[in-house]
């Protein structure tokens, strides 16, 4: 898996060079942070949700991210504005169904969209059982990822990434990474950010994960707690590079 280590520098290079724009429908709390984790990667990040304005940010955008965090009426109808320019002009984007679990109206919301082609659908264990209606194990995860022509990526203390026919595992982090607001939200902006210049999503949702990952690493080293880790998060996020990735990245 080497390979992929290298193959995630080269992407982040490209995210660094092109500065693609990741046009981002996400939770409100976050939207700060996930801005900045972008701007570290090197992408420009966009957050309107307004509907005078959403299908021109959409259009010109090269990537984006559907989060459900944030469940109010603008957002679910930025949403459906969002998916139609996004179909039309070809713009990949990326599902995050946050708490899917705690809400059947949310579920049966996510559901809907992963039937509308997203390159990658990011979500921790809870949620995709509560998405796919049943346990998230790697053979039910594979066959969603054929049924819904998507890639799967399970996050939690080992990642799983599936395509149905290709699998990753990334074991990559950090225990502070789950004290945080909007680690999960930045993660998938991340992935984003890397379908932006990746034709392939499952290289994208590989790489996302465990760049996100070994920064959680090397921030850890220097953060003091939850608090400034934060801010360690994105500069290790900022001067990521090969070298990093190729020594620390756990991939299988």
């Amino acid at each position: 898996m080497s390979e992929l280590a290298q193959h995630t520098g080269q992407v982040l290079a490209l995210v660094r060079e092109r500065k693609p724009r990741v046009h981002c429908i996400t939770n409100t709390v976050v939207q700060g942070f996930t801005a900045n984790m972008l701007l570290a990667a090197g992408a420009i990040p966009s957050m309107t949700t307004s509907p005078e304005e959403i299908a021109n940010f959409v259009a010109g955008a090269d990537a984006l991210l559907v989060n459900l965090g944030t469940f109010d009426p603008e957002r679910r109808d930025a949403v459906g504005i969002a998916l139609e320019i996004a179909a039309e002009e070809g713009v990949p984007w990326v599902l995050d169904p946050v708490l899917i679990e705690c809400s059947p109206a949310r579920a049966i919301f996510a559901r809907s969209l992963a039937g509308r082609e997203p390159r990658v659908v990011r979500a921790n264990e809870a949620e995709f059982a509560a998405l796919i209606e049943g346990a998230a194990t790697a053979e039910a995860l594979d066959k969603f990822a054929i049924g819904h022509l998507t890639v799967a990526a399970r996050t939690g203390a080992i990642d799983l990434v599936t395509d149905g026919t290709r699998r990753a595992s990334v074991a990559n982090g950090h225990a502070f990474m789950a004290q945080v607001t909007g680690i999960g939200c930045a993660e998938s902006a991340l992935i984003a950010a890397l379908l932006a210049v990746e034709d392939e999503p499952f290289g994208a949702a590989v790489g996302g994960l465990v760049a996100l990952g070994v920064a959680g690493e090397i921030a850890a080293e220097k953060a003091r707690g939850p608090g400034s880790f934060a801010v360690e998060l994105v500069d290790a996020l900022a001067a990521l590079d090969v070298a990093a990735l190729n020594a620390r990245a756990k991939l299988s």
